[in-house]
This record gives C-alpha cells, sequence and structure tokens, in this order.
C-alpha cells in the first residue's frame, strides 16, 4: 500500500536523486543549452557567470574571447517510457472502447526539453514484466534520468513498479495532491540512475512533471532558477480544494490594471483542452477548502505571457 507524502517532502526527496552532472571542456557549438560550470574571464571582468544557460549570445561573446570550447555541465537525457496494453500510438485506430491514445510519452518528452533536458521517447505494449525489463535496460544506457508511466487509470502501475524494484530501489508514495495518482522513485540499474514513475493520467503526469520532473532536470543542469516563478493574483471566481490536499487548479493569468493580474479558473479542468489553454497553476494549500472570487492567490507561472 502506497504512503502518503506531502508534495515539499517528495520534491525535495527528488532533488536529492539529480545531482548536478559532472562538468567538462565542451567544443564551443556544443555547449549551447548547456550550463557554464565556471567563471569565464575577460582580463580580470567575469564575462560569463557560471550557473548560466549558454545560449547563442554566450557562444558568440566565447567566440570573440578566442574560445573554441567552454566548462559545461550538460544537458540530461532524460528517457521517457509509457507503457500499457491498451495505449496506441496516435495516427491509428483504437481497437475497441477500453484503447485510449498513448499521449503522455508526447506530453512528457516535450516538457522535459522545455526544461532544458534532451528527451527521449519510448513506447512499449509489454505482455508481461520480463519483456518490460528489457525495455528499460536497453534505455539506461542513455539516461541521466528515467521517467515513466502507464494507462490513465493506473491499471499498469503494479507491473511499473514491481518492475523498477527489480532493477533497483524504489519507494511507492501517494503525494498529498488532489486528484492524483500514485508516484514511485528510486534508482536503478548498474549506474544507479533516478528513475521516477507517475500517473497515467496526463493531466496529473503533467502536473507532477512541473512539480518535480522539471526542478530534478534543472538541478542536474547545475542552474540556480530550478523551480516556475510562483506570483500572486487576483482569483475572477471562486475554487474548491480538498482539505488535506494541495490543489494545482489551471487558470489562464491576465491584467486589468498594469499592477493588478488576474487569474481565472478553468472551466473543465477534467480535459486536455483546458491543460493546454493554462498559463497557470492555482495552489491552494493542504489545510484550506479553497478560495473567493477576489482573493489573492499563489500562482505557479507556465507562460511568462499575459494576456
Amino acid at each position: 500500500m502506497s504512503e502518503t507524502m506531502k508534495v515539499a517532502q517528495l520534491a525535495t526527496e527528488l532533488l536529492a536523486l539529480a545531482k548536478p552532472l559532472a562538468a567538462f571542456d565542451m567544443p564551443l557549438l556544443d555547449a549551447h543549452g548547456a550550463t557554464l560550470a565556471l567563471d569565464v574571464l575577460s582580463g580580470e571582468k567575469v564575462a560569463l557567470k557560471s550557473g548560466s544557460r549558454i545560449r547563442s549570445t554566450q557562444i558568440g561573446l566565447a567566440a570573440s574571447l578566442g574560445l573554441d570550447r567552454l566548462p559545461t555541465r550538460p544537458q540530461p537525457r532524460v528517457v521517457i517510457v509509457s507503457a500499457g496494453d491498451d495505449l496506441v500510438e496516435p495516427g491509428l485506430p483504437l481497437r475497441d472502447s477500453e484503447d485510449e491514445y498513448e499521449t503522455n510519452s508526447w506530453l512528457l518528452t516535450t516538457a522535459v526539453k522545455e526544461a532544458g533536458a534532451v528527451g527521449y521517447r519510448v513506447h512499449t505494449i509489454p505482455e508481461n514484466a520480463a519483456q518490460l525489463k528489457d525495455v528499460i535496460e536497453d534505455q539506461l544506457v542513455r539516461a541521466d534520468l528515467l521517467v515513466i508511466c502507464g494507462e490513465s487509470h493506473d491499471e499498469s502501475f503494479s507491473l511499473i513498479f514491481s518492475v523498477l524494484n527489480e532493477l533497483g530501489k524504489v519507494r511507492e508514495v501517494l503525494p498529498l495532491i488532489e486528484g492524483s495518482g500514485k508516484h514511485s522513485y528510486g534508482v536503478v540499474g548498474p549506474d544507479q540512475t533516478p528513475v521516477v514513475s507517475l500517473p497515467g493520467d496526463p493531466i496529473f503526469a503533467y502536473i507532477s512533471a512541473e512539480l518535480f520532473i522539471r526542478p530534478m532536470i534543472r538541478n542536474m543542469m547545475g542552474l540556480y532558477d530550478i523551480h516556475r516563478p510562483v506570483i500572486k493574483a487576483t482569483l475572477t471566481s471562486e475554487v474548491l480544494s480538498e482539505v488535506g490536499k494541495h490543489s494545482f487548479i489551471r487558470g489562464i493569468l491576465s491584467g486589468d490594471k498594469p499592477e493588478r493580474r488576474l487569474i481565472t479558473p478553468i472551466e473543465n479542468q477534467g480535459d486536455l483542452i483546458g491543460l493546454s489553454d493554462a498559463t497557470g497553476l492555482i495552489v491552494i494549500p493542504e489545510n484550506e477548502s479553497g478560495a473567493k472570487a477576489g482573493a489573492e492567490v499563489d500562482v505557479l507561472v507556465l507562460e511568462r505571457r499575459f494576456n
């Protein structure tokens, strides 16, 4: 049976698994997108600051200083595995009412790329534990982090968890997030590769990716800004939450005055259209039952552009 765990505790334990990757000198063009591991000086002045993401302007500056290599922490290689026998690849017909289109690997692979990682997508339909174990072992050779999930109703969670436990040491938990499902985390394989399994429901898989996987990736890169920004905004309508659990309610940020930001909860919280439209997550702490219209709330910003 899963043990319950607070969001902050799970985030802390996952960050402990995501140690910064080893630094090495990288050819200038290859360094694009990685993190600078040491200050780069121009005379006595710091020209490039350690811990910053290397973008095109930093590449140009390094070249102007006569450098053809930079000391960097590379982008983590994150393998996304989606496993389940009822998952059908987009573009193919559904076979029966039990089938669903495989969504999570597409969603999460692009999410980890947006966080700064190199993402690899794997979809598998294992007939048994041995087949899934083979798939995971094959992927470990190119993974700094493994993220795995199954079908939307979590039917495949037990299979995934048992296979991960065969390959390493993994802990099963139920984070105190309203509507979410089981997670597991630990290390697997000969190199003790960090692994996290997420709920099969795409909405909650994405929320967990924002809360847990994105900070892990950015910590592995050695970046300073590992978390999304959280801002204050005024609710335009009431939201309800289950006491005892954190809620992350999808909303759209806007502003009616230059100095005031508004957050409008999306009406249908249960579909991917709403998730796609969301520019922020309204954060309701576990000791509150919601918030009324006009209340000021914390919002985790998914997009920096406001309408």
